[in-house]
């Protein structure tokens, strides 16, 4: 089974490859942030630990974590945000590992890996291959524009908070250019593939 590892910043069109990778190549995609929000479900041990270190006022009227309320608190604090990801991340490897095992089992032939964060969270290590999701600026402006409506404060922020170019390129095993109509994309997944 091959593990490859999916990275690149907000608007750079991971979800359009990563429908791709699971269509065309029965890839199974794993979306780190969709089993972090798994694992922080009322009564599972990460949602009593962050319960536990951040107290009941995070939480809304189901007990749920509000996960707006918890990022004011992180965000404001290096501190807060550290002692979070030290209860989440820790635990989202471990069910990743486990997937892994499981699907290699299965005898599953392409398992993928996506997350902004993939390489700052040490996700490499366990992929045989990162591929960097590269996209020129102004495709990924209009991307965000047109889909999700944001403004271009907000998308100059949000760019700005991410990784730089330079290290992703530095760091990823690989780069596909998504800044073209798919079916450029297409062909150079195929090609790597």
């Amino acid at each position: 089974m091959k593990v490859i590892g999916i990275t690149g910043g907000v608007g750079s069109g991971k979800s359009a490859v990563l429908k791709l990778l699971e269509e065309e190549y029965h890839a199974v995609v794993v979306q780190l942030d969709e089993v972090a929000k798994a694992l922080q479900r009322k009564g599972t041990p990460c949602w009593k630990a962050i319960v536990e270190a951040f107290g009941r006022e995070i939480l809304d009227e189901n007990e749920e974590l509000d996960r707006k309320k918890l990022a004011q608190i992180v965000f404001q604090s290096s501190e807060k945000l550290e002692q979070l990801n030290g209860i989440v991340h820790p635990a989202v490897k471990q069910q990743v590992l486990l997937d892994i095992e499981e699907k290699r089992k299965e005898k599953t032939e392409l398992y993928v890996l996506e997350a902004a964060l993939l390489l700052e969270a040490g996700y490499a290590k366990i992929c045989e291959e990162t591929w960097f999701i590269y996209t020129e600026e102004s495709v990924r402006r209009e991307r965000l524009k047109a889909s999700r409506g944001y403004s271009d404060e907000r998308i100059t922020d949000m760019i700005r908070s991410q990784s730089p170019e330079a290290y992703f390129r530095k760091n990823c095993t690989r780069v596909i250019d998504n800044s073209r109509e798919i079916e450029e994309t297409r062909r150079q997944i195929g090609e790597i593939l």
